[in-house]
């Protein structure tokens, strides 16, 4: 699974931006605040599908309007400062538990800025996030090979009944997961996430001299 050719190099430049200007924001809206952003290091999965998606994103930061500014000013001000930056503005009302919040919406690049203000708190809250990309080109899965064949199972065993010698579980061959058309993957309900086979852990093979009266039903070979 190859990278896709300056994709990284795209979206950190783009989380980078997106945190100077936040930053800008929270020193021009909320003077004095800690514009410490929770800017994750490295991007995160946000689209399970093939090819996954990434992007960095930041929210839960607020700070403190100063005591002159109403939430109207507030937003109005930011508006204007990402209108400057060239961000395309749009302001909006949400209702926050029965109590109206001013949204104002800056996107730019693929990146969305938004900040959250109310009348009956000087809290401001800041949130951003960059566009999700594809970093990695989609790779056609593979089944593995049989740790264990007829030919190379261990004298006193016989091949795992459950995976047949291959070892890793047969669901979803050692992935640890499914593809899923809605959420794009699932955890494997074979092996939930153990990846190897629930029977042999992974041996591909199993002592004939330890197996149960149960198992022995899969080898009518060892009954003869």
């Amino acid at each position: 699974m190859g990278p896709v050719p300056g994709a990284r190099e795209e979206l950190d430049r783009l989380g980078r931006a997106l945190r100077e200007q936040l930053v800008e924001l929270i020193d021009d809206l909320a003077p004095g605040s800690d514009p410490g952003l929770p800017l994750l290091d490295t991007p995160q999965v946000v689209d399970w599908h093939e090819p996954l998606r990434y992007r960095y994103s930041a929210s839960g930061s607020t700070g403190k309007r100063p005591a002159n500014a109403g939430a109207a000013d507030s937003a109005a001000r930011a508006a204007a400062l990402l209108h400057a930056a060239g961000w395309a503005v749009t302001t909006s009302q949400e209702d926050a538990k029965g109590t109206p919040r001013i949204v104002v919406t800056g996107r730019r690049d693929g990146c969305t800025i938004e900040i959250r203000t109310v009348d009956h708190t000087s809290t401001v809250w800041f949130s951003g996030q960059t566009p999700a990309m594809a970093l990695y080109e989609p790779e056609e899965f593979r089944r593995p090979e049989p740790v264990r064949t007829a030919e190379t199972v261990t004298a006193g065993f016989v091949l795992c009944y459950e995976c047949e010698g291959l070892g890793w579980c047969y669901d979803c061959g050692g992935r640890g997961w499914l593809p899923d058309e809605t959420r794009g993957r699932v955890n494997c309900p074979g092996c939930h996430r153990r990846r190897v086979c629930v029977i042999c852990r992974g041996d591909a093979e199993l002592a004939v001299s330890e197996l149960s009266t149960y198992q022995r039903g899969y080898y009518p070979e060892l009954n003869e």
